[in-house]
Formats: structure tokens, C-alpha cells, sequence
């Protein structure tokens, strides 16, 4: 590798050697791979999530349901600490009013 292919690689992870670059490289690709799933894994959460809330509005009921996000909210914060709970507020908000 010349000297210019190592300076732009280890520029670009912030390594500051080759090894360290591959690796933060490899790694970078898993986490890009990660978010993808992540991605569609929450766009699937709000397809089911409007679905329920269809149902719900059909039977006459509300459109949200305080306790269950109560318990998501706990979950969250119970499985990833303080930020699971900030998690789990930004995936309730994505998830309410789509119908």
C-alpha cells in the first residue's frame, strides 16, 4: 500500500495504523450492516404498531395505550439503562398516529 492509500485510510478511521484501519474498517461495515437491519426492523415495528391501533380505533377504543408504552418504556430502560428509555420514546413516537 503506498503511503498515500495508508494516510487516507487511517485519516478516515482516525487509526493511526494500517491494522488498526483494516480493522475499524471491517468493523464500520458490520455497524453499516446493523443499521440496515435496525432500520427495518423499526419501520416492521410501525406496520404492526398500526395495525393495533386500527384495531383498537375500530372497537371503539383509543388510539394509545398508556400502560403497554409504559411497559415498552421500562423494558427499554431495564434491558439498556437512562438511554434504553430515551430509545424507547423515540420508537413509540415513530410508532404513534400512522393510521
Amino acid at each position: 500500500m503506498s503511503s498515500i492509500g495508508t494516510t487516507d485510510t487511517t485519516v478516515a478511521t482516525g487509526a493511526h495504523t494500517d491494522e488498526a484501519a483494516a480493522l475499524i474498517g471491517g468493523a464500520r461495515e458490520r455497524i453499516d450492516a446493523l443499521d440496515d437491519r435496525i432500520i427495518g426492523l423499526v419501520q416492521e415495528r410501525m406496520a404492526v404498531s398500526a395495525v393495533i391501533q386500527q384495531a383498537r380505533i375500530t372497537s371503539g377504543g383509543r388510539r394509545v395505550n398508556l400502560s403497554r408504552e409504559t411497559a415498552v418504556l421500562g423494558y427499554y430502560r431495564d434491558a439498556l439503562g437512562k438511554p434504553g428509555t430515551t430509545l424507547a420514546m423515540t420508537l413509540l413516537e415513530l410508532c404513534r398516529g400512522r393510521v
